[in-house]
């Protein structure tokens, strides 16, 4: 049997040597206290053992729908490879120095946007953001730029990782694997 994140690491180095642009998004689908799927993409910002990792502002719409249903679904859709890996489970908060050091490595004007939007939230012009954009910048002249207190990372966890490679005449090969506790099974589907 293979091990699934072993055959993700070697799908993703793959797409990230043929993909022209961002190999690391991903389609995120979430689910209100409803039952209203939401789906949006984000870049995946490290993944292993432990699960797969993105960041947002925790007052976003994604953040209430994840704090309503703690799960989630993935989607890499690589077509330079024509491959796709579907990702199920449940997700977590990642702590906060894991956030503090991502936060870090990202571009200032990154950081200061993580501050001055309000996202998922009306906005009534754009001249409103990109003015609250420069008061961060003002705010925080000089110095560091800390991670806001509602910006963070969200961890997901897999419980089921599907592996899909397109093949000549819609005949695709579709690999599924499912964990029970820290055991993966391994199976085929249908194309």
């Amino acid at each position: 049997m293979t091990d699934p994140l072993a055959l993700f690491d070697q799908w993703f180095a793959e797409a990230r040597a043929s993909e022209p642009n961002d190999s690391n998004a991903m389609a995120l689908a979430t689910v209100d206290a409803a039952g209203q799927p939401s789906l949006r993409m984000v870049l995946l910002k490290g993944h292993g053992p432990g699960g797969f990792v993105f960041y947002t502002n925790r007052e976003s719409r994604k953040a209430a729908e994840l704090a309503a249903v703690p799960k989630a679904a993935l989607l890499f859709h690589w077509k330079s490879l024509r491959r796709q890996v579907r990702i199920e489970g449940a997700v977590t908060l990642a702590g906060d120095a894991e956030s503090d050091v991502y936060f870090a490595s990202r571009s200032r004007d990154s950081q200061l946007g993580a501050w001055a939007s309000d996202q998922s939230r009306p906005l009534d012009a754009r001249a409103t953001f990109e003015a609250r954009y420069e008061e961060m910048r003002d705010r925080f002249e000089g110095r560091p730029v800390p991670r806001p207190p509602h910006w963070g990372g969200y961890r997901v966890t897999p419980a089921r990782i599907e592996f899909w490679q397109d093949r000549a005449h819609r005949l695709h090969e579709r690999r599924v694997f499912t964990r029970e506790g820290e055991t993966w099974t391994e199976g085929l589907l249908y194309p």
